[in-house]
């Protein structure tokens, strides 16, 4: 255990005014007078004199099945510009692939790319199915996404794209709902090259 004590002493020095010429402000004295003499209470415990030099690690050998399945998706490992589709913001550029549902790869804007967010949601309530978190969902996303699609030259864009938690995750507190418009998805001709209108 660790105390540590600490003692302040001040000392104020008040000057005093008046109508006279005669008050002098008060000066230090040279002269020795008692001081206060600071000192620890007895009882406390003593510091240690060393430290220990080795610190102890971790063990290496735990059970793998502590750590429940199906985390990754939540943190999976990603590549420097893909982020799980509830980091995007609006105006985000970004690729989907079917392979990695819930993922996004960043793109910028300029550059071919599948899709772009135009309203980032947030769900409220009770859900208790993956069906009423993607009817909830959609109906977040329905009128932005009719909006935005509405300004935009006609061709332009062929898709919604909505993209919103499973039960777990929203339980967990992942409560945000992308919702985006889309050209054609993957590598073919009739991607996104510009931002949205």
């Amino acid at each position: 255990m660790l105390v540590v004590v600490g003692v302040v002493v001040a000392v104020a020095v008040a000057a005093t005014g008046g109508g006279g010429d005669d008050k002098k402000a008060p000066t230090e004295s040279t002269a020795s007078s008692p001081s206060p003499s600071p000192s620890l209470p007895s009882g406390l415990p003593s510091l240690p004199t060393t430290l220990p030099s080795v610190v102890p690690s971790l063990p290496t050998d735990l059970p793998t099945d502590l750590v429940p399945s199906g985390l990754e998706s939540l943190v999976p490992t990603l590549a420097a510009d893909e982020v799980p589709y509830y980091m995007l913001r609006k105006g985000d550029c970004f690729d989907t692939d079917a392979a990695l549902p819930g993922q996004a790869a960043k793109r910028s804007c300029t550059e071919p790319h599948d899709a772009e967010v135009v309203k980032i949601a947030e769900l409220n309530g009770t859900y208790t199915t993956d069906a009423t978190l993607k009817k909830a969902a959609s109906a977040l996303c329905k009128a932005p996404l009719e909006r935005k699609a509405a300004a935009q030259a006609a061709g332009t864009v062929r898709n919604t794209l909505v993209q919103y938690p499973d039960t777990g995750s929203y339980k967990i507190g992942i409560d945000n709902v992308a919702c985006s418009l889309a050209a054609t998805v993957g590598k073919g001709p009739g991607r996104l090259t510009a931002r949205l209108k």
